[in-house]
């Protein structure tokens, strides 16, 4: 009995933990991804540069990076140009929630 509780509770914590993953991840819809491409074509920005910072979905920017707003209905992120790629920023927590190429 006990060697086939302990798969059982492994399967669930593995499940548990691929919940928990999936709830984190951020998704912009394709009708979003358009706008707010045509936003930001719209109202360029300069390009900065980051060391040692990748710009990777989940990094962290420095709070002295200023993010920008993009002001498009439903869309709550902020945005900055940065190694000539555009990236979407949550302001709240400035996790990278996507790189625009």
């Amino acid at each position: 009995m006990k060697i086939h509780l302990v798969p059982a509770v492994a399967g669930l914590v593995l499940l548990t933990g691929v919940g928990v993953a999936t709830a984190d991840q951020v998704i912009v819809t394709p009708e979003q991804q358009t706008v707010i491409r045509e936003y930001v074509d719209r109202h360029p920005l300069a390009s900065i540069s980051l060391l040692g910072v990748e710009l990777n979905v989940g990094s962290t920017l420095p709070d002295t990076v200023e993010l920008q707003p993009i002001e498009v209905p439903d869309v709550e992120y902020r945005y900055v140009v940065v190694d000539d790629r555009t990236v979407l920023v949550d302001p709240g927590t400035r996790r990278i929630v996507q790189v625009i190429d």
